[in-house]
């Protein structure tokens, strides 16, 4: 594959083995542009990012429903990086479908640039401002019911969750009460890279410990390695057909996946790469693929309750009432 030349490819349109190829350079590229975007800015979160970069490829690549040039779609899937700190990696998937280009993707935290050192919804379609760890699953839970209770819409939320988080109070509310409401059209996607921002995390690798946690809040677990194109692949097969609960997949990462001095390494946390250019040659060097996610489901309208009353009341702006 010529990796310098621009690569359009519609989804579930190649053969298999194509498709795993394609796949493995999108990743690849996620990787390189999430190093290029931190080496850019002299900060940011590159091997957060690249831990997760396969799991986002293969979602890209036949499982995400969003059309990036309709973002107030109502129809369209939710995307949440719960992990915000991983903000290169939301950037990079953001130049891969043509949202933004490569000039706007190396403006990552500078002055003024819509790319913020956490998502924003100043960029769409981002829908919530994440960074603060445990906060985007909740917010998921909350888009999850209003999909199957306010617009009765069969899009789906995928949140992509830390591990370092999986110590937060709040994401295990989230697991609660996502298990109690039955959401099935809720998926976790759980970056279980072992390394937090100092030493290791509480469970480190221990899937079947998170698994164990998450089915006593009744959802549905699936673990698998998290480089393992096809077991992501078919995870995210199987979490699309369950049914009257979530699923969580709990994917073992590797924190900086691809580049042998800071893979699955300690001290480099919340830091560009000490050697940007070799790290990105080591990853294969540039790439411009292009990836088309697949069409939302729009199908139906969003639902729109009775009111009473008649029109709401009218206020100029300065009035006082």
């Amino acid at each position: 594959m010529d990796t310098t030349d621009q690569v359009t490819r519609e989804p579930a349109k190649a053969e298999a083995g194509e498709k795993q190829r394609f796949r493995h350079e999108l990743a690849q590229q996620l990787r390189v542009d999430s190093v290029r975007a931190s080496d850019a800015a002299g900060s940011g979160h590159p091997t957060s990012s690249m831990s997760a970069a396969d799991l986002m490829a293969v979602l890209l690549d036949g499982h995400l429903r969003l059309d990036y040039s309709r973002p107030d779609d109502p129809h369209r899937d939710h995307l949440i990086f719960s992990k915000g700190h991983a903000s290169p990696l939301y950037y990079s998937i953001l130049k891969a479908v043509g949202a933004i280009d490569d000039e706007e993707l190396l403006t990552f935290r500078k002055f003024g640039s819509r790319l913020e050192g956490h998502p924003t919804p100043r960029i769409p379609p981002t829908d919530v401002a994440t960074g603060s760890l445990g906060q985007g699953l909740p917010i998921g839970v909350g888009l999850a019911i209003a999909g199957k209770r306010l617009d009765r819409l069969p899009y789906r939320v995928w949140v992509l969750c830390g591990d370092s988080e999986m110590a937060e109070g709040s994401i295990w509310e989230a697991f609660q009460h996502a298990g109690w409401e039955g959401l099935d059209n809720l998926v976790a996607i759980v970056d279980v890279n072992r390394l937090g921002q100092t030493r290791e995390t509480m469970l480190g690798w221990d899937l079947a410990g998170y698994a164990a946690r998450a089915e006593a809040f009744g959802w549905h677990a699936i673990e698998i390695d998290g480089h393992d194109l096809d077991a992501i692949d078919a995870a995210y097969r199987e979490a699309a057909q369950a049914t009257g609960q979530p699923t969580v997949v709990l994917a073992r990462t590797l924190k900086g996946k691809g580049v042998k001095t800071v893979e699955d390494k300690n001290g480099y946390h919340g830091k560009p790469l000490p050697d940007p250019e070799e790290a990105i040659q080591e990853l294969g060097g540039e790439r411009n693929l292009r990836v088309t996610p697949a069409s939302p489901d729009d199908s139906g309208s969003p639902h729109r309750f009775q009111t009473e009353g008649g029109d709401p009341p009218q206020w100029e702006l300065g009035e006082e009432v």
